[in-house]
């Protein structure tokens, strides 16, 4: 017994020595800050070859020379997701330099609130773009390199979606409905890629701490065809900083999540630990929601 107990062990610390997603190749979008950019060095350090991607490119290439510092292997590839050309560019890159492609993570995305009654066409029209028709792209021209009979190599989709699309939002009508079909796409995905080895699972975030959940008012902004979008919360107040009951109370957990504590939920996913996990929505709320 104690022979296999050591058996066990020595096998666990080998899988970490190695990390989880050792030699595999990771397409991450929207990779430059917040989810993204932990979620590109959490993968990184488990040894996963990472091309980081973002509107801004330069700071996609800061994330990228964090890797290196540490010893991780990372590409930059900038560029507007929902642009035609978008993921040519990018697997064309990430196939020249590694070779493969294991997983996708389709993260890139934004907010543009408005009221039901006032919210203008191309409100909705570019969140549909960003957060459905992007990915669907992206995972459709990635086919060939995933959709690969015999192919026993750990590979996933892992699509970006939110509590807004499990349970609608204020405010919101435009970006729950987006994150509301990403569920579908990856169920249909699942479906579809399954019998090829490829699993595909959503990710629902709750309260987690960015630039989208900081205090509208502190000014952050996003430029998108032209226009610029102011992003956050209105009037979420400095108070929602602190955590306890008062500032959370729809969180039993009392408190918003960190990008890191969110990039844990993208790495379970994409690890061998969820080998027999597709077709899923994980909840990565502090258990708002039940």
């Amino acid at each position: 017994m104690a022979q296999r107990l050591g058996q066990i062990s020595g096998h666990l610390s080998n899988i970490h020595s190695r990390g989880l997603l050792a030699g595999e190749v990771a397409i991450i979008t929207g990779a430059a800050q917040g989810i993204g950019r932990s979620a590109a060095i959490t993968f990184a350090r488990e040894g996963a070859k990472v091309v980081v991607s973002d509107l801004d490119e330069k700071k996609a290439q800061l994330v990228v020379d964090e890797i290196k510092a540490f010893g991780g292997d990372a590409i930059a590839v900038g560029g507007d997701v929902s642009a035609d050309e978008f993921p040519k560019k990018i697997l064309d890159a990430t196939i020249s330099k590694y070779g493969k492609l294991n997983h996708i993570v389709n993260n890139a995305g934004f907010t543009y609130d408005k009221m039901l009654h006032t919210l203008p066409d191309d409100a909705w029209d570019i969140i549909q773009k960003v957060h459905v028709r992007a990915p669907f792209r992206l995972i459709r021209a990635a086919a060939p390199h995933m959709r690969i009979k015999g192919n026993t190599e750990n590979r996933s989709i892992i699509n970006v979606s939110s509590t807004s699309g499990l349970h609608g939002n204020i405010g919101q009508a435009n970006y729950a409905a987006a994150k509301s079909a990403v569920i579908g796409l990856t169920k249909t995905i699942a479906k579809e890629w399954g019998p090829f080895g490829v699993r595909a699972n959503a990710i629902a975030f709750g309260l987690v701490h960015t630039r989208l959940t900081q205090a509208k008012e502190e000014g952050a902004i996003i430029e998108i065809e032209g226009k610029k979008v102011a992003l956050g919360i209105p009037g979420i107040g400095a108070g929602a900083n602190q955590p306890g009951p008062k500032a959370y109370p729809l969180i039993p957990l009392a408190r918003g999540a960190s990008p890191d504590e969110a990039a844990n939920g993208v790495l379970f996913l994409a690890s061998s630990l969820a080998s027999f996990v597709s077709g899923h929505t994980l909840e990565v709320t502090g258990g708002a929601g039940i």
